[in-house]
């Protein structure tokens, strides 16, 4: 059962202020790459977009003279700390199934492992699924995060998303019957 949509998600002013920040054509792109691998992981399709879909919302801009610097980010950053805090708390607030919201939380907390020290990371399939699913559409020199979408095309996905979501779970709901 879904307890939130990800248009749901999108419309919230949480979202648009950090997703949007982080980039929302990124955000909805490593969405529909965690739809797509979501049955090879073995993982909800609910789970996989939207922790794909919220996984840079912990952004923080790092502007040097003024200009994105991506050096800068890269040596500093640990947005996926404060972006699972920050999914977490949006999830509960908005009624997701808080051991839903927490997956979804861990998931954005190890989406990456640049902030993270030496050593190996033992990942459940969800986690590794939104790495990989971000890691699949990352561009050189961050430029993924500067890609521009309009609001009506990036609704139009996220709807698009929301059926294929619940087509997906309608299906397995019947196969269980």
């Amino acid at each position: 059962m879904r307890h939130i949509t990800l248009e749901e998600l999108y419309h919230h002013h949480i979202v648009q202020k950090y997703v949007n920040r982080s980039g929302m054509a990124h955000a909805i792109d490593v969405a529909e790459v965690a739809l797509e691998i979501s049955e090879d992981f073995g993982v909800d399709p609910d789970l996989a977009t939207k922790a794909a879909f919220l996984h840079d919302i912990g952004h923080y801009e790092w502007y040097r003279d003024g200009k994105w610097d991506y050096d800068l980010y890269k040596e500093n950053d640990i947005h996926a700390i404060k972006g699972a805090e920050r999914a977490h708390k949006l999830l509960i607030r908005l009624g997701e199934d808080r051991k839903k919201a927490k997956a979804i939380a861990l998931a954005i907390l190890l989406h990456t492992d640049s902030y993270l020290p030496d050593g190996e990371l033992h990942l459940t399939p969800l986690q590794q699924l939104v790495h990989e699913a971000d890691t699949k559409v990352e561009e050189v020199g961050g430029n993924h995060h500067y890609r521009q979408i309009s609001h009506e095309q990036a609704l139009q996905r996220i709807q698009a998303l929301d059926r294929q979501v619940a087509y997906f779970l309608s299906e397995e709901d019947s196969d269980t019957l």
